[in-house]
């Protein structure tokens, strides 16, 4: 909190309402050093004003400004600036919740805030530049004073609106409000600010706040089913019903045009939509398409945050409030229940069987680690998937035997007969020191090809 302080009080530098009191004339050079002026020479001392002296040197082309800038910033260290135990400052410092950029707008506020300083007297040498102001301790109370009570006013007004639409379920509103509210106090976060609003005395800023979290905090999400299954006869798809409400003193509310996310894991990527809830409080989605090779599939449903914040608020000063409050989710598991598939393989190698190294082999593996069934009955089969494998000779050279595996398969609904995918590969080439063995490499290369492309786009056409 030190540290914010002093930033605060190190960039005050956009100022108001200044009036010229007295300019020294510049000093030829060589003139004594005695001509100074008494308060170059001796900082003035004051109990009815705050006192700024600024020096910057002449070999800068901007010291007037520099001189000035020095002056203000000496003369905001002289206000004492007190962060009040029980401000909202105090609380998110001690939740570390901002960085420096949020110190630094809060800095920048302040110093537009403050008016009616005066330019008391100026003065140069050869080298030297200097500046004088002060600003009346009364003045700059009274300014301060009438600031805070507008800015109570309005922030009192705005929070009981939020409060009267978060009681018709009309959250993003009340949010929207609260967050004005709250905002409308930002150059008093660091003051005390007891009122009474509504037959209670509260902290005005802290109350906004706390409010603001009862908010989200307050939300209820729901997914219907509980569990999102996914199956073959469904076509891998499924209606889910999803339902935001909020738990406040009057019980559970529906709310309504809610912004939500709601995210799966999808084949081409994350799947994320943005919606609003209807005028029930209830939002429809179709899941569909999903990654049936992660590790996490979840549906997930979460209030859209950022989508309650107004884009004309400063983000800096916003997000560290933002990102303080709990943000509601909501997940259910998503549960594929693969297919039941009868095979049948016919594969030869070099017109004889090649049972222990064809390609059937490795369809199987791959599909059973994916959570397909193979079953041994073709009745019993969702999916008859019916396998052709062979090689040919491709000719002799320099001892070598070069054969070529031609693949090719077609995977079909059991009941309707509808082909689901058809697929193959033709000619992959494999060489050893006779046919046979040709043949087998040719089939090892033909497997790899199986694994990489073939498997992943057939399951893909399914799903």
């Amino acid at each position: 909190m030190i540290r914010i302080m002093a930033m605060i009080m190190a960039s005050i530098a956009l100022l108001a309402g200044c009036r010229t009191r007295q300019v020294v004339t510049p000093v030829p050079v060589g003139v004594p050093e005695a001509m100074r002026p008494d308060w170059v020479r001796s900082r003035p001392l004051s109990n009815a004003h705050y006192i700024g002296i600024g020096l910057a040197s002449k070999s800068r082309s901007d010291h007037q400004e520099a001189a000035k800038k020095n002056a203000l910033n000496d003369l905001a260290s002289e206000i004492s600036v007190v962060v009040e135990g029980n401000s909202l400052l105090y609380t998110l410092d001690q939740r570390n919740r901002f960085d420096e950029s949020f110190s630094s707008t809060i800095s920048t506020r302040t110093s537009e805030q403050l008016e009616g300083f005066e330019l008391m007297g100026t003065w140069e040498n050869d080298t030297e530049y200097w500046t004088y102001y002060r600003l009346s301790r009364n003045e700059h109370a009274r300014i301060k004073a009438e600031r805070k009570a507008r800015a109570i006013g309005t922030a009192t007004d705005l929070l009981l609106r939020a409060r009267q639409s978060l009681a018709t379920g009309d959250l993003r509103n009340s949010f929207d409000q609260g967050l004005r509210a709250l905002l409308a106090m930002r150059d008093h976060w660091g003051e005390n600010d007891m009122v009474e609003v509504e037959g209670r005395t509260i902290s005005l800023a802290n109350e906004i706040y706390g409010e603001l979290q009862a908010m989200t905090s307050g939300i209820r999400l729901g997914i219907l089913p509980d569990r999102c299954e996914l199956d073959y006869t469904g076509s891998f798809q499924r209606e889910m019903l999803i339902s935001a409400q909020h738990n406040g003193v009057n019980g559970l509310r529906d709310l309504v045009q809610l912004p939500l996310i709601v995210a799966y894991p999808g084949q081409a990527g994350m799947v994320t939509e943005m919606r609003n809830t209807d005028a029930s409080g209830h939002v429809r989605t179709t899941v569909q398409r999903v990654d049936i090779e992660s590790t996490a599939r979840d549906l997930v449903v979460r209030l859209d945050i950022q989508a309650l914040v107004s884009k004309e608020h400063e983000p800096v000063l916003v997000k560290p409030i933002v990102s303080s409050l709990t943000v509601p989710e909501k997940r259910t598991r998503i549960d594929l229940v693969m297919p039941r598939v009868f095979m049948r393989a016919d594969e030869t190698n070099m017109s004889r069987p090649a049972s222990e190294v064809g390609v059937a082999t490795v369809m199987r593996e791959e599909l059973t680690r994916r959570g397909f069934r193979f079953v041994d009955r073709e009745a019993d089969g969702d999916l008859l998937l019916d396998l052709r494998s062979t090689t040919r000779r491709g000719g002799e050279a320099s001892g070598f035997h070069t054969a070529y595996l031609d693949v090719s398969f077609t995977l079909r609904d059991r009941r309707s007969g509808d082909v689901v995918y058809e697929g193959g590969r033709q000619g992959v080439k494999g060489v050893q020191l006779d046919d046979t063995r040709a043949g087998i490499e040719a089939y090892k290369r033909g497997a790899q090809e199986v694994r990489r492309d073939l498997i992943p786009a057939m399951i893909a056409a399914m799903m």
